[in-house]
């Protein structure tokens, strides 16, 4: 049997499979984008009923299978509870996993793109920001890590210009420390509209969700 290894990361996904196990999808700082067994996870007894869901950040141990990992135990940093029970931030939220979930490969360092997901989620939870800048960071900055995003700098003015540089180039610690006005945000919307228009080949069912959500 092979040994396990552990990895930092966050799940994206979990999916019920049989009676009692899920299907996981985690984005991992290691191995990039896993998909995992978690064997009776859904027994009210086991040790990752709690671990074995949408939006759980920590450090998990798994064993290499033939076609994905087995997980055999986790330790929780975060939950994200807040999140869970907050609208439209829960809805924000998973359109955040799946975006992440689409760019994801595995064997590729997830590093940056796991650090830009936790940090945009606990922007989420900041009463100060408004999560419609929320997500337009985020949708620029993860174009911007997978060398997908044009920044159309004739369309735009001055300031919303400036935001796309600093957006792009700016340590993840300070992507959200900034707000804008709401002629920027506006502009910001529907460049990040169309350039997510351009970059997906296929519907994100979370992305409907939220838009018919607001």
């Amino acid at each position: 049997m092979s040994e396990s290894v552990n990895v930092s990361g966050i799940v994206l996904s979990a999916m019920p499979i049989g009676e009692y196990d899920k299907r996981l999808v985690l984005l991992t700082r290691e191995l990039g984008k896993i998909h995992a067994f978690a064997r009776g996870a859904r027994r009210q007894n086991s040790a990752l009923l709690a671990a074995a869901n949408p939006f759980v950040f920590g450090t998990f141990s798994v064993i290499a299978g033939r076609t994905a990992y087995n997980l055999v135990q986790a330790s929780v940093k975060n939950y994200f509870l807040e999140l869970t029970q907050e609208q439209p931030g829960i809805y924000y939220g998973f359109y955040f996993l799946d975006f992440a979930d689409y760019y994801g490969r595995e064997n590729l360092d997830g590093t940056e793109t796991l650090n830009l997901l936790y940090l945009s989620l606990k922007a989420l939870l900041n009463p100060r920001l408004d999560d419609r800048l929320v997500r337009r960071i985020y949708e620029l900055r993860l174009m911007t890590i997978n060398g997908e995003f044009a920044p159309e700098e004739g369309s735009l003015g001055p300031s919303a210009v400036y935001t796309c540089r600093y957006v792009m180039q700016a340590p993840l610690e300070k992507l959200y420390t900034f707000t804008v006005t709401q002629e920027v945000l506006e502009e910001l919307e529907r460049l990040a509209d169309r350039q997510v228009r351009r970059v997906l080949d296929r519907r994100l069912k979370s992305l409907e969700i939220l838009e018919a959500m607001l």
